[in-house]
Formats: structure tokens, sequence, C-alpha cells
């Protein structure tokens, strides 16, 4: 039974970085507009790596510099998930040709690029796992929050 709830996941390759911030963000955002109470949201990997952990120390720091609560760990995406929620963003192209992949045939989420909600056009939110310092995740976190608003501002049109 539908809970009446519209339903988010957030997809990236390991569930350490750029999805967890993006839920947290998206979460924020919602909850600032008072809108908290009709949302679901959670994130999630395309790769088994990092299951059961938290998000890498940069993300965390990033979020708490921000005041973006966060308290999930990483989990890979299952098939229910494309039936479960309404919209499942992808980070990158990659991301979003591995989750076409992957959705059974008939599913309802709508397959969505986080970055194309973004007013600056900046599509691809960028990956900062690799990086030597934090700069990419304030980037990611800048990402998310204009992508969250976009996003939110399509749906009332």
């Amino acid at each position: 039974m539908s809970d009446g709830k519209k339903k988010a996941l957030f997809i990236c390759l390991g569930n350490i970085c750029r999805s967890p911030i993006a839920e947290g963000v998206f979460q924020k955002t919602v909850n600032d507009m008072n809108l908290g109470d009709q949302w679901e949201i959670d994130s999630a990997a395309i790769g088994g790596w990092h299951v059961g952990n938290p998000p890498d120390w940069r993300a965390l720091d990033t979020m708490k510099n921000h005041n973006v609560p966060y308290n999930n760990h990483a989990r890979q995406i299952v098939p229910e998930d494309f039936n479960h929620y309404d919209y499942i963003f992808g980070m990158d192209e990659a991301n979003m040709r591995d989750l076409n992949k992957r959705a059974p045939k008939g599913s309802k989420a709508k397959l969505l690029l986080f970055g194309d909600f973004d007013p600056q056009g900046d599509r691809i939110i960028r990956d900062p796992y690799y990086d030597s310092d934090a700069k990419g995740f304030e980037k990611c976190y800048q990402q998310s929050l204009r992508c969250s608003k976009g996003f939110l501002d399509s749906l009332k049109q």
C-alpha cells in the first residue's frame, strides 16, 4: 500500500561520496521547505565495494560544515529499488548507463541524471573520491544543492 510519499534514490559508483551528499542535501532541502514528511529518500551504489560502510570522511565533514545531518550507510542497488522509487538519480553518464542496463522491464522509476536539474548547466556531479583534499566534496555539495532545488522546482511546473 502506498503511503503517498514521493520516493527518491540517489546513485553513484560506491555510495560513499556523491550519492550520500546528494541524499543528505536533498533531505535537508525538502525539510527546509517543510516537505520532509512527503518524501522517502535514500542512496545506493552501483558496485558493492563499500556496503555497510559510512561515507568517506571528507563527505561527512563537508555535510557537517553545511549542517546537513547524515547517518546512513552504503548499500548496493537491488532490482526492487526500480519499482519502489519514483525517481532514481545517477550522478554521471556511466551511472545512467548502468541504471538503464539494470532496470527491470516495465519498472516504474524514472531514471534521471541529477545534474540535468542544475540551473548552471553543470551536468556531471564531480566524483571527488580520488582527490587529495576536500575541494571536490565542496563542489559536489554545491552541485547537489542546486540540483535538489532545480528538481523540486521542476515538480511545481
